[in-house]
């Protein structure tokens, strides 16, 4: 205890006399005036309290985390994680959003300082001392696309330092990235031991995960998935693509065919519940086939719109390694399309394949679509060009595919209906075009897709300023089927056209 005593000489602060203020106080090796006691006093009150003002100046992360726990030392505490795919990371943002409320630098959040890229920031490496000690730093942030043109600004690394009724806790969100350029997300939650903490965990943990069900920002989406480094068999992130509107007059079917597909699919997902009340699967499978450019993907753009409320998958041969992960989001965001291209280069006959790499990928489409796993909302759409090539567990059982529809070359009158969709703003005279709907015998859709844009082509090239004359369109027609030889004409669906 320190003695005071009044004083008659110097105040040591504002070196003021005894005679210049009321009272002069002296210790044991200073003296300070009345006056600047007063101004200590009311710089005391306007400070904001020890520990906050200790906490916010705190450089490393252990000392913040120590005062937030703070009389419990943070090594006793209990540390419970959940990892999430990357896939993920804008729907796990949100749900942290809404979860957490919004962020107060350094009050109740802070950036984590991670020197190494593959560092992982768990909760024991951010209590580690010394030369190791991990160290607050700005919030870093990435934009992750969504789609129509909306991205979701997500935090790469966080630490939330929060309180409720039962005490403190903190959560940690980190990015635990490998060596091929991916990764997952990290979720840990530290919390006093007992079953008090272990309340804490579960019900954060469950208020998470059912924000990632319920609030996705993809459903009604169509998504792809980005393939990791080196086809590891793991997805990277989701990709969302912009289908170009296609509407039912766009279809150029024959109407029994448009009817069979829209009865199995549009039809189907308006019974889906009347079906889940007599016991019955609301699963289904389709095979679209048909010569190439039939229209099997066109078709399946109208149902993608049509579908409403529905998420689409785009599956290519590229990505059937993904399929795990494909079926699993869909069962999250159900009710869903999945569209497999080109099913033959994934499930053609085990008697032509020559390696175990294929025989997974058969083994795993055919357990999904047979419903060994959970049944779910989801339409399975499989295209093909060669029907004949598939494998017969998959074509030949019922329960995978439900239903194959041929997608057939256009007859007389659907071609002049292509020809004067293609056309659009193009002004080919009717009778032109009446002339090469009866020319293209045997032709694809995309054959007098292309046909319409090269006469378009040719069209400017001549200046003309009137409707399109027969010899632009015939010069077009030449150029396709003779300067690119057999193979072009192959290529583009054109072996039966009339160039006469």
């Amino acid at each position: 205890m320190v003695d005071l005593k009044i004083s008659d000489g110097r105040c040591q602060f504002c070196h003021r006399t005894a005679g210049d203020v009321k009272q002069l106080i002296a210790g044991a090796s200073a003296s300070i005036c009345d006056k600047c006691v007063e101004l200590c006093v009311a710089a005391l009150r306007t400070s904001p309290p020890a520990k906050m003002q200790e906490s916010s100046n705190d450089r490393h992360l252990y000392q913040r985390i120590a005062s937030h726990f703070a009389p419990m030392p943070p090594q006793e505490l209990f540390a419970t994680s959940r990892t999430y795919p990357l896939r993920q990371q804008a729907d796990l943002q949100d749900a942290l959003n809404e979860l957490l409320g919004e962020r107060h630098i350094p009050k109740n959040f802070v950036g984590i300082h991670q020197q190494y890229r593959h560092d992982i920031l768990g909760f024991s490496k951010l209590l580690e001392r010394g030369h190791n000690a991990v160290e607050a730093a700005p919030a870093q942030y990435e934009d992750v696309a969504i789609g129509d043109g909306e991205t979701v600004r997500c935090l790469k690394n966080g630490l939330w330092l929060s309180t409720d009724e039962h005490g403190a806790y903190a959560i940690v969100l980190a990015q635990k990235n490998d060596y091929h350029g991916g990764g997952d997300l990290v979720i840990e939650i530290a919390a006093p031991p007992g079953e008090v903490g272990a309340e804490l965990c579960t019900r954060i943990f469950d208020a998470l995960e059912l924000r990632l069900s319920k609030g996705s920002c993809y459903r009604g989406r169509v998504l792809s998935l980005e393939q990791h480094y080196m086809s590891s068999g793991h997805a990277a992130r989701i990709c969302v693509h912009e289908l170009e509107t296609v509407s039912r007059a766009d279809v150029i079917l024959p109407e029994l065919t448009l009817r069979a597909v829209e009865r199995n699919v549009l039809r189907f997902a308006e019974q889906r519940q009347a079906l889940r009340d007599l016991g019955l699967s609301t699963q289904k499978g389709l095979l679209f086939h048909g010569t190439p450019g039939t229209g099997k993907t066109h078709c399946i753009r109208y149902l993608a719109g049509a579908l409403t409320g529905h998420t689409t998958f785009l599956i290519t041969a590229d990505g059937a390694g993904l399929l795990p992960e494909y079926m699993a989001l869909a069962r999250l965001l159900q009710p869903a399309l999945v569209v497999i291209e080109d099913a033959d280069l994934i499930a053609r006959n085990r008697s032509e394949r020559d390696n175990a790499c294929d025989e997974v990928m058969l083994n795993r489409l055919l357990n999904e679509m047979d419903g060994l796993r959970e049944r779910a909302d989801v339409f399975f759409i499989l295209t093909t060009n060669r029907p004949e090539t598939l494998e017969p567990a998959l074509a030949s059982r019922p329960g995978r595919i439900d239903q194959t529809i041929e997608f057939p070359l256009p007859d007389e009158t659907h071609r002049r209906r292509l020809i004067k969709l293609y056309a659009k703003t193009l002004p080919v005279p009717p009778e032109l075009m009446d002339d090469l709907a009866g020319r293209t015998d045997l032709a694809s859709p995309a054959f007098i897709k292309e046909l319409l844009r090269r006469i378009a082509q040719h069209h400017l090239e001549v200046g003309a300023d009137g409707d399109v004359s027969r010899e632009t369109a015939e010069s077009a027609l030449h150029e396709m089927l003779f300067s690119g030889g057999t193979l072009n004409t192959r290529l583009l669906g054109g072996a039966g056209v009339d160039v006469a």
